[in-house]
Parts: structure tokens; C-alpha cells; sequence
């Protein structure tokens, strides 16, 4: 709800019972607007009830399943990006400066 600053004081009560209900409430004034909030306004996350999800047939006790999953997980990196075992090639370090000298010099 936004209003003017003369309608918010005109109903400064009620508005900011209703802003501490949870409501929001926008005051406009000189082309600037102002939101009323409590100082300790819960998140709108923290009001989330968090549920668990759970595959149907898979044992939470039984770790199996994780295995399971790094192996398909690690087939796919290999398939994509290359093997992870391989250790990474490194470029020949090689300095600009001294090759330029040397076809300089040839």
C-alpha cells in the first residue's frame, strides 16, 4: 500500500500496525518513497518450511547410492572434459625477450 505523508498521518496507527502484521507500507513524499518496516523484520526466507525430499526406494542409512552417483558423475567428466587421472600439460616456458634476440641475431 503506498500513500502520501498526509494520509500516513492521518493513519500513522493503523499503518504501522499494519506494517508490524507483516503488510508493506509506502509512504511517498516530494517524490521520494519511504518503506515502513519493523527494525527486526524476519526475512521473507526465514518464513520458508523447509521439506525433505526423498527418492522413493533409496535407503538414507545405505551409502551405496552415493558411490553410485560419484561414479556416474565421474564417467561424465571423463566423457566430457577429459580424464581426471591425467595431470595437466604445462607450455614450454619460453621468454620473449631472449627469442627475439636471438632472430636478431641470425
Amino acid at each position: 500500500m503506498e500513500l502520501s505523508i498526509t494520509e500516513f498521518r492521518r493513519n500513522i496507527f493503523s499503518m504501522v500496525q499494519k506494517a508490524m502484521e507483516g503488510g508493506e507500507v509506502w509512504v511517498s513524499h516530494k517524490g521520494r518513497r519511504f518503506r515502513i518496516v519493523p527494525e527486526n523484520a524476519p526475512s521473507k526466507l526465514s518464513r520458508v518450511t523447509p521439506i525433505e525430499i526423498v527418492s522413493p526406494g533409496v535407503d538414507l542409512e545405505d551409502d551405496s547410492w552415493k558411490k553410485e552417483m560419484m561414479r556416474e558423475w565421474e564417467k561424465n567428466w571423463d566423457r566430457q572434459l577429459g580424464s581426471i587421472s591425467r595431470p595437466p600439460r604445462k607450455a614450454p616456458a619460453r621468454n620473449r625477450v631472449n627469442a627475439r634476440q636471438s632472430r636478431r641475431r641470425a
